[in-house]
């Protein structure tokens, strides 16, 4: 194939001109120069035969350029391999640090991480933490339970007669609208004081128990009144296992009444807007006060549930859907004539965040028509719940049907699919304000072991759809002992700021005797529950011994993450669980979709896998060897995974001993500690020390500068062999103190680092010390003190050879400033040591290229230059082929790195643009590559990510109306009395305190006040070599805008070397690849539901009981309100008086014993 000449001329430069052999800024590397030995030649990569023929074209009597051939750009390739490689061979100096630890063998031991032992030594460690709550839980759970028996019920109890600290009293105190404000709180509130204390991130009273009473639930009844009454007796329980176990952190007891009780005592974090926590909505309740579901929701959408109906329901099938958990199964279906499902979803689906943010976006959809066909709703209901093809609960089995009302009692449907033995609960709600007859809907109910509710205003929503879990409790009281068992729950972030934390729950049932008939009472009382923060969890495991790339992780029956490296939620919502699953968390594959599995049926395991892995700063994909090794945490439904590369089989454990048995002085006086001493930087390179838990007494800071100042402070007091001290850490941060210096007093202090172009040479240790030489190159250093933090670090770990690092940049920020030669790439290698057979890797060596000057270099070493000093020259009558240095403006050569991203460029205009993605440099250029398989991309989505709060006005799939009356209906004295009209006056006054539920998302209402972003889900990409693995010359082929280019792979490095011709024309900018994340709503929850994720729900399931008694179904009454009670609230609403609330509470009779 014949390719068109470039001439010379306007399009080029003048060949003759005058070009810098090597940059010499400074004192850089100039004629006549130390130049490094380029060592002995590389074997060429394996050629693929080449695709063009590249001969040369040129008008006779001129001289003309040629695309250079492929043996040519093999050559300049060549050129910089030995580059790269000389000056590292110099400057990195792996071979002389490999001799450094050789000569100081007798300082220290290399000790072997054994797999299987340390994970069973570490689950061992956490099912012993997790017992210790549990014995606590159980005597909390006993006296609860006894408490509560001996409790005499008191029917005139009042207010003044309780005393208790009132959790949200300082809050409301301060806020002069304040319902208690209001009226004059009659309750004695205790006013406490309170200290702070770290382990609770919070300020605490350990003498008290604290309160929390829903905002909607009235504090004067009598229920709860005498609940308070009773749970005052817990307090010296709390007490008493703290004085046991002082490590334990909150306590509570959430009742079936919705009061809270914890201790210790510290103020509720008031929200922002009215607080709508109930702790019967918390996961940990509801996991606790029930055994898994499985649930259908059937709402009728005939034509007479319109306006405020409508609303209501669909606004009470979102709160139904926030009672489930990840154990649960649900679908949701609308029906009239017919029933059909309102999402996607046309079987049961598991219950978790995304699924049901699917059916909540769906019911908003919801339309009114036709006429109502209960027979269709409850046919479509049993069909799903009889689907044994499908991954279900396989426990509770229960119907919800929302309706304004109806005649049918559809008991041949019943017959049909539930009777005699009744598997099926059924749960009606008669919704709005109606006159309706009732009974049909209470009859379902009771004659399917189910409850009847009605929900007549938005006040009655919360408290009605959560009662059902009294109702499914009543099996697990039944049951006794047998159902007393703990259970663990997923991540979860704690609602008093303690940051993520799982919790131990324990049912509380009501030991009474129902009636003078002695029959066995079946109310659960509540759940009692420990938590236990994941901080702590993570303290057992080890830390450092398993190198940058080594971690431990544990995951729950669901796959959810427990511990994970990157279980890092950037926000949360305490509403909802943390759910972060195994094979999110990683890059899947087919390999841990197996070991997944295999922990979740609770096996131990051991694997080798390839697989690939993100890297820290998620830009880059690297392939690489893992050993998993897996076993179960016995008495949880946990399982505990130890993951290790190769190389951090063995790690290096410091033994100082002779130096610690002559010093008897403070830690200061040690040998080699001189280095660590700011005094010593100017000599000796700047020191990072990483801020790990050396001592309890270290004063942690972000800056380390001063955290080093710091650690010397208390270095000046503390022995070496200080119990406070962990002394693997001390010891290892010594050792490679005196380590590093060694390396600057053998190689770095007696070199020229600007004779090569370098701004600063460095080691990082796995002890934890980075070393930047010379000291004043630390003022431009950015990457993260913490060696096991620092992305450069972890990379050249799982890398062979050199790994550069540009400097990353964003797209929508400025480019690199590239003054005052700051700009730096930075090149890697990590230490590979062989002691006595065992191998491993402790440190990590590089330099950081001055950008401007290499890329000065990279032109010369991309040329044709047969001498130092002078550029080829083409004569009048010659064809010559084209170079990086001389045809710049016809020729583009580039270094890109295993990523996609710019390194270095012959062309000077994109040197500000180093470390962005090079589809932004040239699209065109970065397609070809990709579409010619030197790169291979991968998508993956991010579930921990925070997106800023959309507008308003975006929060909903539907407009939010409500019914407005006419004038003609002001005008009807009839209207007035009509149930519309009192439906809409609820609205009104319940839309004071509750407004936002239809105007803004719960979570803000019930969140942290401090919160300004929400949850999201981002797709990221990211490129990664692919199988091609040698040199290659190919077109992009556009007609005359077609352009030649070659790339290469450089041996023993993460660059592709890529020439190419300039484009002429824009025309073929037809495609650009993106590597920027972006925000998504992951992948089609429609499509994966399809092939759901293998999970087991919990061992244990309580779903029925001979001896259950149904008779207590629920008796509601619909009747018209009275002209008097309407002309009141009119009243109220013409002088802007907020109505208090009416009680809430929903008492059964066999509470009051």
């Amino acid at each position: 194939m014949a390719v068109r000449a470039r001439t010379c001329g306007a399009s080029r430069p003048d060949p003759a001109r005058k070009a810098l052999p090597w940059p010499s800024r400074g004192s850089r590397l100039g004629p006549g120069a130390r130049r490094p030995a380029a060592g002995p030649p590389r074997p060429l990569a394996l050629l693929l035969p080449p695709l063009l023929l590249l001969p040369l074209l040129a008008a006779p009597g001129a001289s003309a350029y040629s695309f250079p051939q492929q043996h040519t750009m093999q050559h300049w390739a060549r050129r910089l391999e030995q580059e790269i490689d000389g000056v590292m061979r110099i400057f990195g100096g792996v071979q002389q640090l490999r001799e450094i630890y050789k000569d100081n063998r007798n300082l220290f031991e290399v000790q072997e991480n054994e797999p299987q032992k340390l994970v069973e030594k570490v689950a061992g460690d956490i099912e012993s933490l997790l017992d210790r709550k549990v014995q606590a839980l159980k005597r909390l759970a006993d006296a609860a339970e006894n408490f509560q028996k001996a409790h005499r019920w008191q029917d005139n109890i009042k207010e003044e007669d309780i005393v208790y600290y009132d959790a949200k009293a300082d809050a409301e105190l301060d806020d002069p609208e304040s319902e208690d404000v209001e009226r004059g709180s009659k309750a004695s509130t205790l006013r406490l004081d309170f200290v702070e204390d770290s382990n609770f991130k919070n300020k605490v009273n350990y003498s008290y128990t604290a309160v929390q009473i829903p905002t909607d639930i009235y504090k004067g009844s009598t229920v709860i009144l005498n609940e308070l009454n009773w749970t005052e007796a817990l307090e010296n329980v709390f007490m008493e296992n703290r004085r046991q176990d002082p490590t334990l952190l909150w306590q509570v007891f959430g009742s079936a009444t919705g009061v809270t009780r914890y201790y210790p005592a510290t103020p509720w974090r008031a929200p922002k807007k009215i607080d709508l926590y109930d702790v019967r909505r918390r996961p940990w309740y509801i996991q606790g006060a029930s055994s898994p579901k499985d649930m259908v929701i059937i709402v009728d959408v005939s034509g007479s549930v319109s306006g405020l109906t409508l609303k209501l329901m669909k606004t009470s099938v979102c709160e139904m859907l926030d009672t489930l958990s990840d154990d649960d199964y649900v679908n949701v279906a609308s029906f009239n004539e017919k029933a059909q499902p309102v999402s996607c979803f046309t079987h049961l689906v598991q219950a978790n965040v995304r699924n049901k943010k699917v059916f909540k976006e769906a019911v908003q959809g919801m339309v009114a028509k036709g006429t109502t066909g209960y027979k269709a709703g409850f046919e479509y209901a049993f069909d799903q719940l009889q689907n044994s093809n499908i991954t279900r609960a396989n426990c509770n089995k229960m119907i919800m049907m929302f309706t304004d009302g109806g005649e049918d009692r559809v008991q041949d449907v019943f017959e049909k699919y539930n009777w005699p033995n009744r598997t099926v609960r059924v749960f009606t709600f008669s919704v709005g304000q109606h006159n309706y007859d009732v009974t049909p809907l209470q009859w379902m109910a009771c004659t399917n072991k189910g409850y009847y509710f009605e929900i007549p205003s938005i006040g009655a929503i919360r408290i009605n759809t959560q009662e059902y879990l009294d109702v499914l409790g009543r099996p697990m009281v039944l049951a006794g002992k047998e159902a007393k068992q703990v259970q663990w729950t997923n991540v979860y972030e704690d609602a008093l700021g303690l940051g993520m934390v799982v919790t131990g729950t324990l049912p509380v049932f009501n030991l009474t005797q129902d009636g003078p008939g002695e029959k066995k009472n079946q109310l659960i009382l509540g759940v009692m529950g420990i938590d236990v923060a994941l901080n702590d969890i993570k303290r057992l495991t080890p830390n450092y011994t398993l190198g940058a790339n080594g971690y431990v992780f544990a995951i729950d029956l669901n796959g959810y993450v427990l511990l994970h490296p990157n279980l890092k939620p950037q926000t949360t919502n305490f509403r909802e669980p943390v759910t972060l699953d195994f094979l999110d968390a990683e890059l899947e594959d087919e390999n841990k979709e197996e070991i997944r599995r295999s922990m979740i049926d609770g096996n131990k395991g051991h694997k080798q896998i390839r697989t690939l892995v993100k890297s820290l700063d998620e830009r880059y994909i690297d392939e690489v060897t893992r050993n998993y090794t897996w076993v179960p945490i016995r008495s949880t439904n946990y399982s505990l995974g130890l993951v290790l590369p190769p190389y951090s089989t063995f790690y290096l454990q410091a033994n100082l001993s002779d130096q610690i048995l002559q010093v008897k002085l403070p830690i200061s006086k040690l040998k080699d500690f001189e280095f660590l001493l700011p005094s010593s930087f100017e000599s000796e390179g700047h020191v990072f020390i990483a801020p790990r838990e050396y001592c309890k007494d270290l004063n942690a800071s972000d800056n380390n500068t001063e955290f080093l100042k710091n650690f010397i402070e208390l270095m000046e007091k503390v022995t070496p062999d200080s119990k406070q001290c962990n002394n693997f850490l001390l010891h290892n941060l010594i050792l490679d103190t005196g380590i590093t210096q060694q390396l600057v007093e053998r190689v770095w202090r007696d070199q020229d680092l600007n004779t090569y172009s370098l701004l600063a040479v460095f080691a990082a240790t796995d002890g934890g010390i980075t070393r930047v030489f010379p000291n004043k190159a630390a003022e431009d250093w950015t990457e993260n003190p913490e060696p096991f933090n620092a992305s450069f670090y972890r990379r050249s770990l799982d890398n062979h050879g050199y790994v550069f690092k540009p400097p990353q940049q964003d797209a929508l920020l400025r480019p690199l400033e590239l003054e005052n030669d700051t700009v730096g790439i930075l090149v890697s290698t990590a230490v590979e040591l062989s002691l006595g057979g065992r191998t491993l890797r402790p440190a990590v060596v590089g330099v950081k290229l001055d950008l401007e000057a290499w890329a000065e270099k990279f032109k010369v070493l991309a040329s044709n230059r047969t001498h130092q000093d002078q550029p080829q020259k083409c004569g009048p009558n010659s064809h010559c082929e084209m170079d990086c240095e001389v045809n710049n403006e016809d020729l583009l050569c580039v270094l890109i790195d295993d990523g996609g991203f710019l390194v270095l460029s012959n062309q000077n205009h994109q040197w500000d643009q180093v470390g962005r993605f090079f589809s932004e440099v040239d699209a065109n250029l970065m397609l070809a590559l990709y579409n010619n398989s030197f790169y291979t991309r991968k998508e993956s989505y991010d579930y921990q990510a925070a997106c800023a709060p959309l507008p308003p006005g975006n929060l909903g799939a539907a407009p939010r109306g409500i019914f407005v009356p006419t004038i003609a209906d002001f005008l009807n004295l009839a209207w007035w009395t009509s149930a519309a009209a009192w439906s809409l006056f609820q609205q009104l006054l319940y839309g004071l305190i509750y407004h936002s539920w239809f105007q803004a998302d719960p979570a803000e209402a019930e969140g942290n006040p401090e919160v300004r972003e929400s949850s999201c889900v981002m797709k990221q990409t990211q490129y990664y070599f692919g199988s091609v693995n040698a040199s290659y010359n190919a077109i992009i082929d556009c007609g005359n805008c077609s352009r030649l280019f070659h790339a290469q792979r450089l041996i023993n490095t993460n660059l592709l070397f890529v020439v190419a011709e300039k484009p002429l024309c824009s025309q073929c900018e037809a495609g650009r690849l993106l590597q920027k994340e972006t925000h998504s709503d992951g992948p089609e929850q429609c499509e994966l539901v399809q092939r759901p994720r293998y999970r087991r729900g919990p061992h244990i399931c309580f779903d029925y009981n001979a001896t259950e008694d149904t008779s207590d179904c629920g008796r509601g009454a619909s009747f018209p309100p009275s002209l008097g009670v309407l002309v009141s609230l009119q009243l109220l609403l013409l002088l802007g008086l907020p109505p208090r609330p009416q009680p809430q509470v929903h008492a059964h009779p066999s509470r009051q014993l």
